[in-house]
């Protein structure tokens, strides 16, 4: 510990005496100065022992002194050291009284005890406690690093909590904790997630302090990762601020878990790499191959069925944050989970293979669902949001079928762009309807185009060919049914759909014109 006023009297070689202020000899001593100025406070910084010798004071004057008593404590003097048989033989007591008022403590310096044998004194336990520091710090930072090979980031927090008599824990990407120390700090980190959240926010290297005196503790979060965007991020809660030997074993947990981050970094470009190749061979058809190359990595991933998941980001091209934050959503609930996830970078797409019911398509549903909710409230804002996704989800399916999963999950992205929405999955279109479909501008102007003729003839006044082609397809050619409809005879309408067909162009018999008409109505029809 630094020096104090108590060890400084209790230095042999100094043979200080107390005068006033002995209930407060524990304040640490930043610093020994010389000073006869009447007036030093300009030079003060806080936490001085201030050597006089009353040169150019007049100490026996008790308003005088205790204006310059007040001017030292406010100053943040820890302490006034007054040398007697130079200028007095004895402290005056007006001094003596106005240092005990004012609860500074005053130490008689003897005449044969040189201001330099202070000041070497106090620089000597300052250096002294320094080394202390340092050493614990290189200690902690050996126990630290043996715990990190050992145990990995679960023992390195335990050795850190016990350095700084507190505890750490460790947050992943999402800001989830995947690791704390003791076992019960964990409840409390869970409630820093907001914390860890503004922080990841802010380019690394990055920290900041949450709470203090009036809060159950004092936490630091530190962000790990030397990328523009920490992936992960540390916490340390003390009950006070660290002292310099913590401080060490802070900066060492830091440097090892950022190396872990990078080095974790490294080996994930290198499983995106090969799991980049197990796709290619799941589209190709060559499962047997895919899985002789994942194995122990994705092996398990294989043996059950899985989801296709592919994203883009909108609007097209914007290949960064959007995507990138959903990997790590994906990615961080896969890890928490235990699972094995295949995620891709496919130029600008993100392709993700993960086990059917697991936690990783669970938060691709859940991310996808806080970008619905976003863009509805951007929308009551007027605001409009940046770098949305459009995501299509497969149908479960197994090596063998992963091609056509793939197409799937093509295909439900496509619904989910035309649509505005964020997040489709091919099995609901499968149980919803192909109206919605229709929907598409290229639809209605085939459409529109197609009955054109007919809703020109109509406008003429001299019949109404669209109402009964309708009501003629919806009866599926039955005559009597379709004329009860339109509140015509038979003949009536079977000379309407001769007239259509001269008009189309086309034979009704034709299933294939049926539909095309059928579909046409449907498309421009007012209830869709």
């Amino acid at each position: 510990m630094p020096p104090t006023l108590a060890s400084l009297v209790h230095h042999s070689a100094l043979k200080l005496t107390v005068r006033a202020g002995a209930d407060r000899l524990d304040v640490p001593v930043r610093w020994a100065h010389v000073s006869e100025l009447a007036d030093p406070v300009p030079y003060m910084e806080g936490g001085e022992l201030l050597l006089i010798t009353a040169l150019k004071l007049d100490a026996e004057d008790p308003e005088a002194m205790r204006r310059y008593v007040k001017r030292l404590v406010g100053a943040g003097v820890v302490g006034l050291g007054f040398a007697v048989g130079v200028n007095y033989e004895d402290i005056p007591e007006a001094l003596v009284d106005a240092a005990e008022a004012g609860g500074l403590p005053l130490l008689e310096v003897p005449r044969r005890t040189p201001f330099l044998a202070i000041s070497k004194a106090v620089s000597a336990a300052i250096a002294a406690d320094q080394y202390r520091a340092v050493t614990a710090g290189f200690a902690a930072q050996r126990e630290l690093t043996k715990q990190a090979l050992t145990d990995g980031p679960e023992g390195l927090l335990s050795a850190l909590a016990s350095q700084v008599d507190g505890w750490a824990a460790l947050y992943d990407a999402s800001g989830a904790v995947v690791a704390a120390a003791p076992e019960w700090a964990g409840r409390r980190a869970a409630r820093l997630t907001a914390d860890v959240e503004r922080l990841r926010e802010r380019p690394a290297p990055a920290s900041s302090v949450v709470g203090g005196p009036d809060h159950e503790d004092r936490v630091e979060l530190h962000s790990l990762g030397t990328g523009r965007r920490p992936r992960s991020a540390l916490a340390v809660g003390t009950a006070a601020a660290p002292g310099t030997a913590e401080r060490y074993a802070v900066h060492s947990a830091i440097a090892l878990l950022t190396l872990t981050t990078e080095r974790s970094r490294s080996l994930r470009a290198a499983e995106q790499r090969l799991g980049a190749a197990v796709l290619r061979m799941l589209l190709a058809g060559e499962s047997d191959h895919a899985r002789a190359v994942a194995g122990d990595l994705y092996g398990s991933l294989l043996d059950a069925p899985f989801r296709v998941v592919v994203a883009e980001s909108v609007p097209a091209g914007r290949t960064g944050e959007p995507l990138g934050a959903l990997a790590e959503a994906v990615e961080s609930a896969a890890a928490r989970a235990g699972e094995a996830v295949l995620v891709v970078p496919e130029g600008e797409r993100l392709v993700v293979l993960a086990a059917d019911g697991g936690a990783a398509v669970g938060a691709c549903g859940e991310y996808a669902a806080g970008l619905d909710a976003g863009r509805a409230v951007g929308e009551q804002g007027g605001a409009e949001g940046d770098g949305e996704l459009v995501v299509g989800v497969s149908a479960p399916a197994g090596p063998v079928a992963a091609a056509a999963a793939y197409k799937q999950a093509e295909q439900a992205l496509s619904v989910a762009r035309r649509r505005g929405r964020v997040c489709v999955e091919h099995e609901q279109l499968a149980a919803g309807s192909v109206v919605p479909l229709l929907a598409d501008d290229a639809v209605q102007a085939f459409a529109d185009g197609l009955l054109r003729a007919l809703r020109e003839h109509d406008a003429t006044g001299r019949g109404d060919l669209v109402a009964s082609l309708r009501a003629w397809l919806s009866r599926h050619g039955q005559w009597d049914a379709a004329a009860a409809d339109l509140g015509v005879h038979r003949h009536t309408l079977r000379y309407r759909m001769r007239r259509v067909e001269e008009i189309l162009g086309r034979s009704l018999d034709d299933p294939d014109v049926r539909m095309e008409l059928w579909l046409a109505l449907k498309a421009t029809s007012t209830e869709q």
